[in-house]
């Protein structure tokens, strides 16, 4: 079995997290942040993940550091659940309607972290969370996992569908990256990731 655990504790953030990456989709989500425990369990449902995250963090502040925290916990877990990532397919890539917005992610787990993101949104807040904070979660878990990244709105016109596209895209695309390969072999001319 794939898994990991990651503690982080900083004066900004208490993060706990269990990850299974061979898992059902079973989420066990509280971040505070409604819309981002939403977005997390797509993620988590979508990918076909099993995952605990728990993060208390200082959101009399604002949702910051939490969001971005859980990032940074998530991708570390992630790279510790791969290991030296032999074996895997590591490149997936999906389109992901919702509704009105189409979201679209590439991806290659190649321990060369990079994010292109490419998503503008209309308004500042969605629920509690900060429209922006989509950007900086997935820079914090692509850099943190070892992923090269690209995520893009291809259209859409609601905050929350072209958000939970992007989210559902990733999902979609982690799925298939980590599926084993027939080899069991590093998928690189190098010989190893």
């Amino acid at each position: 079995m794939r898994t990991s655990e990651i503690t982080r504790k900083t004066k900004e953030t208490d993060i706990k997290i269990k990850l299974n990456i061979d898992g059902s989709g079973t989420p066990v989500i509280d971040t505070g942040i409604g819309f981002f425990d939403h977005m997390l369990t797509a993620l988590c449902v979508h990918g076909g993940f099993d995952m605990e995250i728990s993060c208390k963090g200082d959101l009399n502040v604002d949702g910051h550091h939490s969001v971005e925290d859980v990032g940074i916990s998530l991708g570390k877990a992630f790279a510790e659940a791969l290991g030296d990532k032999s074996g895997i397919t590591r490149y997936g890539s999906a389109f992901i309607p919702m509704d009105e917005a189409l979201g679209f992610c590439a991806l290659d787990i190649s321990a060369r972290p990079f994010l292109v993101f490419n998503a503008e949104f209309t308004n500042e807040k969605i629920g509690d969370y900060d429209s922006c904070l989509t950007e900086e979660f997935m820079r914090a878990f692509a850099f943190n996992a070892g992923i090269t990244l690209h995520l893009k709105s291809e259209y859409g016109k609601n905050d929350h569908h072209i958000t939970e596209a992007l989210f559902k895209a990733l999902a979609y695309a982690l799925r298939t990256a980590v599926k084993k390969n027939e080899s069991g072999k590093a998928v690189s001319t190098k010989g190893t990731l």
